[in-house]
């Protein structure tokens, strides 16, 4: 089964103050999703593999060391747009890719409309972003046509999630690893995180 990594920090936690705040306007809870994801970059390639590079300062010559993949990352439109910058001004040589759902009415089921990936993904290490892990449909559903693409190392980055969404995800892809901002209690009957933030692509973009 899949590890679930929840980012512990007091900066983290004092901007996902900001990010839950139901007066937070739009500028600023751009602002601090972005500031959030790359902050919890730090965490999520923590265990990235590197390699040796001969490099030469002005100094001396000397071995120092350069990330052994290349990253490429996913935002699941449109939501995951969101984190691209924040993630991007840490890891700026990422590739990026994008993948786009929506959801049967009638079935319920999630199904893409677009998806576009770098030709180096199935090489690299994918960072899926979804702000978002609420049920987990949308994020397997995501994955699965990430692995259909190649990718065999897959990691979710999300903000705020919940336990329904945690387990749909460790029982569909029990080889991608997640990581999140914030584990909240459960969902409503309406399928809302609680005490969650709202609908975050609404709130990213000013459509609420």
């Amino acid at each position: 089964m899949s590890s679930v990594v929840i980012l512990k920090h007091p900066l983290i936690e004092h901007k996902m103050a900001k990010i839950r705040d139901k007066n937070t306007g739009t500028k600023e809870f751009r602002e601090s999703v972005n500031e959030v994801s790359g902050l919890i970059t730090y965490e999520i390639t923590r265990d990235f593999q590197t390699i040796p590079k001969a490099i030469e300062t002005p100094i001396t010559h000397m071995e120092a060391s350069v990330l052994k993949k290349q990253v490429v990352i996913v935002p699941i439109l449109r939501a995951g747009l969101g984190m691209v910058e924040g993630i991007h001004n840490i890891i700026p040589t990422a590739k990026i890719g994008h993948i786009g759902l929506y959801r049967d009415e009638s079935s319920l089921q999630p199904n893409v409309y677009y998806a576009k990936f770098p030709d180096i993904i199935t090489d690299s290490v994918v960072l899926v972003l979804d702000p978002m892990l609420a049920t987990g449909g949308s994020a397997s559903k995501a994955i699965e046509i990430i692995k259909q693409a190649g990718a065999k190392d897959i990691r979710y980055v999300g903000i705020v999630g919940a336990p329904e969404g945690v387990s749909r995800l460790q029982e569909d892809h029990p080889d991608v690893k997640i990581y999140l901002a914030a584990l909240d209690s459960h969902l409503n009957e309406h399928g809302y995180i609680v005490p969650g933030l709202g609908d975050c692509g609404d709130r990213l973009f000013g459509t609420k």
